[in-house]
């Protein structure tokens, strides 16, 4: 009996098997060669992809499938259920004409709330949406990257329309600085639920080529992103008021922000208050990039909990960035960095600013940044000009930072300033000249295990002005130190030296007038 059980139990798992697959074989497909498109990338092929989406929709969902060939369209707008199949050898490249791109849509450009040319795939309180495959999707995006600034009498037609359609904005200024013309990005799901981008290759895209708004449950998975490197403000995947975000196994090189976390800008960000949070960045690859990894400049609806892990960053200008400023408002917090390999890297590799614009001080209100609980560790970086810096605000400190178990080869050294809580383990800072670690106005230091290859018997390891309440421990000097630590400034204080090994070094403390009672040794 128990036999015969086993066996029935068998059968039935086996037939439920054949059922599943049977249901993904028979998942409905929808060729838009079917529905009339030529695919000889010359002739739009738009109406017949439309209808094609508009058929599955019809049918409760299904797969769009573009096959080998070259299909010409304007703008792709997708709905619920719906899956865009680019197969390989099949490239889909959009329209060089405006007049493709309206009537305009709900959007967000630059973290403010807009109605703006259709995005070339766009998708508006959607869910269970779709791109994949293992073709091309092109923006050409020539046609958009520099119309702005080279013929006025050409985006004037549109600029009129979009003045109109936003003559109520919050933005109306900023918009009017930008003479009513914003190009469109890639891809813009809008307040969209379960979205899924994976296996195509990007490229050429008009502005920002994946930039979910509103989005929740979204991944994006061994997507292929480039842009030239000249082409502006062309970042690669840029999540913007999103949650549930995970990113993974991505291969980028832009014109601009490789990865970017974004929440909105300013005033209109802050009104809207919807955050970017639960966020993970993986195994990604980035080259050409301003930034490989950002968070900000506009992050008014706050950014928290990101973890950025397993990637490596070869040329980026800068590797790590959070760039905010006075005005912008808004907490960026609770963000973990690990396991990074960031080589030629043109800026910095650490690049935390809270001074992004000049704005002038003001007090304290909602339109203070914050940034707070932000820890990095197991990283390597070569071949940069400086070694990072965190710049925080005079009235709002940069707060609560690590680094752990860090080496860096740098022309100059790490540059700290206006900060609480700042940690230093067993990190390596090998420069070419200057100090390695140099902190001011920071409270509540504490440095574990810090050492330099490359001494400089002109220079301190560590240069600290005007700090309170600093640790100073296990540290060692190598063969050829001058001086180990430095410190000065009237406001040095409660500075302890304990357990450090700093025989080598020709003077292991050297102390401005003021400071001398400021430094207890252990």
């Amino acid at each position: 009996m128990k036999h015969k059980t086993c066996i029935l139990s068998l059968t039935l798992i086996t037939l439920g098997m054949s059922l599943t697959t049977l249901e993904a074989q028979n998942t409905p497909f929808y060729s838009v060669k079917d529905y009339g498109a030529v695919a000889d990338g010359q002739t739009k092929d738009t109406e017949a992809i439309a209808k094609a989406i508009d058929a599955a929709s019809q049918a409760g969902g299904g797969t769009i499938y573009f096959q080998s060939g070259t299909y010409l369209t304007g703008p792709i707008h997708l709905k619920s259920n719906i899956t865009l199949y680019v197969d390989a050898g099949a490239t889909v490249k959009f329209s060089t004409d405006y007049a493709d791109y309206v009537p305009m849509v709900k959007s967000r450009w630059e973290g403010l709330e807009c109605m703006n040319f259709s995005p070339q795939i766009y998708a508006y309180q959607a869910e269970n949406i779709t791109i994949t495959g293992q073709g091309i999707i092109d923006g050409q995006g020539h046609a958009w990257w520099f119309m702005d600034r080279s013929d006025p009498n050409k985006i004037a037609p549109w600029s009129k329309v979009f003045e109109a359609l936003n003559k109520d904005s919050v933005a109306y200024h900023y918009f009017q600085r930008r003479k009513f013309f914003l190009r469109p990005p890639m891809i813009q799901p809008v307040d969209c639920q379960r979205v899924r981008i994976e296996g195509v290759k990007l490229q050429n895209s008009p502005f920002w080529t994946c930039n979910p708004i509103y989005c929740d449950d979204l991944t994006v998975h061994n997507v292929t992103i480039i842009n030239p490197e000249h082409s502006p403000n062309t970042d690669g995947i840029n999540p913007d008021s999103c949650s549930n975000v995970h990113i993974s196994n991505c291969h980028i090189s832009v014109g601009d922000d490789c990865i970017t976390i974004k929440s909105g800008r300013d005033e209109d960000g802050r009104r809207v208050g919807r955050p970017c949070e639960n966020i993970t960045i993986t195994n990604c690859t980035m080259l050409n990039g301003n930034g490989g990894v950002v968070i900000g400049s506009e992050m008014s609806g706050d950014v928290r909990k990101v973890t950025i892990s397993n990637c490596v960053f070869d040329g980026t200008d800068r590797g790590i960035r959070i760039k905010t400023t006075r005005g912008r408002g808004g907490v960026v917090e609770d963000v973990r960095v690990s396991n990074i390999v960031m080589s030629r890297i043109p800026r910095a590799p650490f690049n935390l600013n809270m001074f992004y614009s000049s704005a002038p001080e003001e007090p304290i209100s909602e339109r203070t940044p914050t940034l707070r609980n932000i820890h990095f560790s197991d990283i390597i970086v070569k071949d940069c000009p400086k070694a990072g810096f965190i710049l925080g605000l005079p009235e709002r400190p940069a707060e609560n930072i690590t680094f752990n178990n860090i080496q860096i080869e740098a022309k100059t050294g790490f540059v700290c300033k206006d900060a609480h809580g700042i940690e230093f383990h067993h990190v390596r800072v090998d420069t070419q000249k200057g100090p390695a670690l140099q902190c001011e106005q920071v409270c509540d230091l504490e440095i574990e295990a810090f050492k330099t290859l490359k001494p400089h018997e002109d220079a301190p390891v560590i240069a600290l002005t005007n700090v309170q309440d600093a640790y100073v421990h296990a540290c060692r000097a190598t063969a050829g130190t001058g001086t180990f630590l430095s410190l000065e400034g009237s406001k040095t204080e409660a500075v302890l030296m304990q357990g450090n090994a700093l025989g080598r070094a020709r003077q292991a403390v050297a102390c401005k007038d003021e400071c001398t009672k400021a430094l207890t040794l252990d």
